[in-house]
């Protein structure tokens, strides 16, 4: 862009030294109407800009990138909504947030708030959502996710993932050996317990196995 300015600036420069050596009216003319379209040319080239304004675009683009994990989520009869906490975003342009939908996920980027740019991805949507009904809506310190339900019913989680893990879980629990039943919940217990839980675990299984073995408990515990 600088080169082909550079060559217009050539240009006119010749045109205004034939200027001076022209003395025919017509050759003057024909001159000066190309000086004026080339003076014009020049005025229209687009000025190179500064370097802290193009070091400013940059650093809305690149810069450091945070993934959002923390969301709260309401629906109604048409609506999944998404609701994403993020300090100032009602100051952003509104182009600065971006919301990517398909049948079944959505993307969200947020650039540029406070010198970092934010992400969420929701994958495996429970049910199909429609695309052109969905939408975001940019409030004070939050945005809002706005997923069009394809078809209108209760959708018991977000994603498919949750409602497998909520089957596996509750598999565990339900079962027609209630000593089975026990023991799962003990081992979530222990999994999931702090070192005072699983030293009262520990105590309770060997007393446990201590009573089978003198045959005061017949169920294995």
């Amino acid at each position: 862009r600088s080169l082909f300015l550079n060559q217009l600036q050539k240009d006119l420069e010749e045109v205004k030294e034939l200027l001076t050596k022209a003395t025919r009216k017509r050759l003057r003319d024909v001159l000066m109407t190309e000086k004026h379209k080339l003076e014009l040319e020049i005025k229209n080239q687009p000025s190179p800009k500064p370097k802290d304004v193009v070091e400013e675009e940059k650093s809305s683009l690149g810069g450091y990138t945070v993934k959002i994990n923390n969301y709260g989520w309401d629906q109604s009869d048409k609506f999944i909504k998404i609701y994403i906490s993020l300090n100032g975003v009602q100051k952003l342009p509104a182009e600065n947030v971006q919301v990517n939908f398909t049948e079944r996920s959505f993307d969200l980027l947020v650039k540029n708030l406070n010198g970092k740019n934010y992400t969420m991805t929701f994958n495996n949507l429970l049910k199909p959502i429609s695309v052109e009904g969905s939408s975001r809506k940019i409030k004070t310190d939050m945005v809002l996710v706005m997923c069009r339900k394809k078809q209108e019913e209760k959708w018991e989680c977000l994603t498919q993932v949750e409602k497998e893990s909520k089957e596996k879980e509750k598999a565990a629990y339900d079962t027609s050996d209630p000593s089975e039943g026990l023991m799962n919940i003990l081992k979530k217990m222990y999994a999931e317990g702090d070192d005072e839980m699983k030293r009262t675990i520990n105590k309770a299984w060997v007393e446990s196995r201590e009573k089978q073995s003198k045959g005061d408990m017949p169920m294995d515990i």
